[in-house]
């Protein structure tokens, strides 16, 4: 029997007392006390959406990994072919398992020549840091997780550039010239910054990493630059129904150890074209089983949206029968704070999931009529 007392302590952020000062609600996420929402769900949503949103995702695990083999190394243990990202690029990879399957989804960042940073979910922190370390054994190239010296804060939303030209003692920055999914480096009050343009919210967006000791100061520079845009902190409730409308898988839902990329619709992360080996590579090359389940979009009318782990059957209207037979199953899903209908992502028969195919979702015993529908559900104007 475990006892509270042999409960660990969930972990807080560096920012976690401007976040109490915000008057924030707090929720456990990965063994981390971090902020849930500081208003509401839908105004932080919305604002992301129409002007910028500050989150704190300082509980993302940052992995480095440098050595004159460091290149190849990636290469191995990663499904991309890290070895071509350019200096200052970033690169959206996945670790796999010897059976195909993902241990987790991550970016990966080319600092220098041999050296990288790799930034892992935070519920995977362990197994990304472990898989590393032992593929790492048959290279010159040394993984290291700094996780815990290094603060993340992003800033996202079509006002995020301004926020950030606009923030004091932000320095060096060229942002102008920054390209989506690039890197570059600043200086706040003399700190190191690592600005890149990335984000998991559909929308234009920074992601800045910072030592851990001056993420306040960061943080607080950062809310007064963002008052004339309509910049509000934002928690993970709204992170969430912003991936969502995006199309953006999150690990634990859409993606597990037990799925390949193929069927989640990341085939083409998987780079079976580079001429080395990988970890994973022989399953990726076979693929899943013919009748493996496979993502895919839904929409429905109303207000109730399925959740994980909710029932998706046939639509027995739209099929002649009288039996609503079962065809997948729900990962995620949520009312469209933008799209104002309910949206989910879902895995199903493969022949079910074609883009206007008819389905039903089990909602607690009642059958809601939805649809098929290719991914995202929302897109940004450029």
């Amino acid at each position: 029997m475990t006892s509270a007392a042999d409960t660990p302590a969930p972990r807080l952020s560096p920012l976690h007392d401007r976040h109490e000062a915000a008057g924030a609600l707090f929720t456990d996420f990965a063994g981390w006390n971090m902020p849930v929402r500081y208003s509401s769900d839908l105004a932080e949503h919305h604002a992301v959406r129409t002007a910028a949103g500050l989150f704190d995702l300082s509980h993302m695990a940052e992995i480095r990994v440098s050595g004159p083999d460091a290149p190849a190394f990636l290469d191995y243990a990663l499904a991309g072919m890290l070895s071509a990202v350019q200096l200052g690029q970033a690169k959206y990879s996945l670790l796999l398992n010897e059976a195909g399957g993902i241990i987790d989804d991550v970016v990966v960042y080319r600092l220098h020549d041999n050296d990288y940073l790799v930034v892992a979910n935070a519920g995977n922190r362990a197994a990304a840091v472990s898989a590393l370390q032992e593929r790492a054994a048959r290279f010159d190239a040394a993984v290291t997780d700094t996780s815990d010296d290094i603060a993340l804060v992003a800033v996202q939303g079509p006002a995020s550039r301004a926020v950030l030209e606009a923030t004091p003692g932000l320095t060096g920055a060229d942002l102008g010239d920054l390209r989506y999914y690039r890197s570059t480096t600043a200086r706040f009050q003399g700190d190191p910054v690592l600005i890149a343009r990335t984000g998991y919210t559909g929308e234009d967006g920074f992601e800045l990493y910072i030592a851990a000791d001056a993420a306040a100061g960061l943080w607080d520079s950062l809310l007064s630059a963002g008052q004339a845009s309509g910049l509000v902190p934002a928690g993970l409730a709204s992170r969430d129904t912003l991936r969502l409308e995006a199309g953006m898988p999150l690990y634990g839902h859409e993606l597990s150890a037990t799925t390949f990329p193929a069927q989640a619709g990341l085939g083409r992360v998987v780079n079976l074209a580079k001429p080395t080996d990988f970890v994973g590579r022989a399953a990726s090359e076979e693929g899943p089983a013919a009748d493996a389940p496979v993502l895919v979009g839904l929409v429905a009318e109303g207000r109730r949206a399925g959740r994980a782990g909710y029932a998706v059957r046939d639509d027995a209207a739209s099929t002649g029968g009288t039996a609503a037979e079962p065809v997948g199953v729900v990962t995620s899903g949520a009312l469209s704070p933008t799209l104002g209908h309910p949206v989910m992502m879902a895995y199903v028969a493969p022949h079910r999931a074609a883009p206007g195919t008819r389905v039903a979702i089990d909602v607690r015993g009642t059958l809601i009529p939805a649809e098929v529908t290719r991914l995202p559900f929302y897109t940004r104007q450029k």
